[in-house]
């Protein structure tokens, strides 16, 4: 098996606290994560219900599902997952995404990185470019709510 890294960087207006609630809310993906139709915690984690040991439910509405379970939570600035299984050929799957206000002050930086081990070629090209549209996503999304406070 091959070892594959992937590296996806992003910014947001909004700021570190909010891109962080929007990525660690699991269900909420489904409204913002391209390719996503159902989002469900199989289990809530510490500190309910995101935290360390969630496990996450994820998938296209037909066909197998993904199950991730969250192995860092630290509020606002890292969150971890890895794979327990799903449809794609991959062993080992660690994700990490660090978020950090940006230098001027206007918003938050993200860097979302992972690696898996595999044996499909190109699968390495569709997972950055999955990822990079969920980060996209997240993006999108954290920036409608800033517009958008809640009353």
């Amino acid at each position: 098996m091959t070892e594959h890294r992937y590296h996806v960087d992003g910014h947001s207006t909004a700021p570190p606290e909010l891109v962080f609630e929007v990525l660690v809310d699991g269900p909420g993906w489904a409204a913002w994560a391209p390719g996503l139709r159902q989002a469900t915690y199989e289990c809530e984690g510490e500190p309910a219900p995101h935290g360390v040991g969630a496990i996450r439910r994820f998938g296209a509405g037909v066909g197998p599902v993904s199950r991730e379970q969250v192995v860092a939570y630290e509020p606002p600035t890292f969150f971890a997952y890895r794979s327990l299984s799903g449809p794609l050929p991959w062993k080992g799957y660690l994700a990490e995404v660090r978020l950090s206000p940006d230098p001027e002050g206007t918003g938050t930086t993200i860097d979302w990185s992972g690696s898996f081990r595999s044996r499909v070629p190109g699968l390495s090209t569709f997972i950055h470019r999955m990822v990079s549209g969920f980060a996209k996503g997240l993006v999108a999304e954290s920036e409608r709510r800033a517009a958008s406070p809640p009353p």
